[in-house]
């Protein structure tokens, strides 16, 4: 599923400015491109915040007023430490004949037997690193703990994918585990 962000390109500005262009409901960012000059851009803060609540995950298609669109992924973005306000935003631009390094989010369904024991649930990293095309891309990776018992571990070796992606994150990097408290 694609999700569409109205873009429009910026010049580059300074603090006072970029505070400006907050103010006025706008989130600026940056198209990272392999193989051209990266854009500055600034997209809808409001919409972006609503996709994020919604799990935030997939391609973008940034459309810009009379030029066309450009398909992303979401890199990065950069949040207030004390107000938690979105500050600024990075994007990937895809290109579909070449692989790409990405993020995948995993969501963990269900709850574990261990928490009716007395467990706790401790996750540890809530993404996986992968490289592949980008038709081969999962949204997100959804694994079922509710079978998990208190000392069991999820690691990043139990998330399966398609033969086509590749798993650039350590194999025995934690996801999640049931501890006791």
């Amino acid at each position: 599923m694609t999700t569409r962000f109205q873009a429009e390109p910026r010049v580059p500005l300074n603090s006072s400015g970029l505070r400006e262009l907050r103010r006025s409901g706008r989130l600026p960012g940056v198209i990272f491109r392999k193989h051209a000059e990266n854009e500055r851009i600034h997209i809808s803060a409001t919409q972006f915040q609503k996709w994020l609540k919604q799990g935030g995950s997939g391609f973008i298609e940034l459309h810009f007023e009379g030029e066309g669109s450009l398909t992303v992924l979401l890199e990065d973005f950069q949040r207030d430490p004390v107000t938690r306000d979105l500050l600024h935003v990075d994007f990937q631009q895809v290109q579909m004949g070449e692989r790409i390094r990405t993020k995948i989010p995993v969501k963990f369904k269900g709850t574990p037997i261990g928490t009716k024991e007395g467990g706790v649930v401790q996750i540890q990293c809530s993404a996986v690193e992968v490289e592949a095309l980008p038709k081969h891309l999962p949204d997100v990776v959804e694994l079922d703990i509710s079978t998990m018992g208190i000392g069991e571990t999820l690691y990043v070796k139990d998330v399966e994918f398609a033969s086509e992606v590749t798993v650039i994150s350590e194999a025995h990097e934690f996801l999640l585990s049931v501890v006791k408290p």
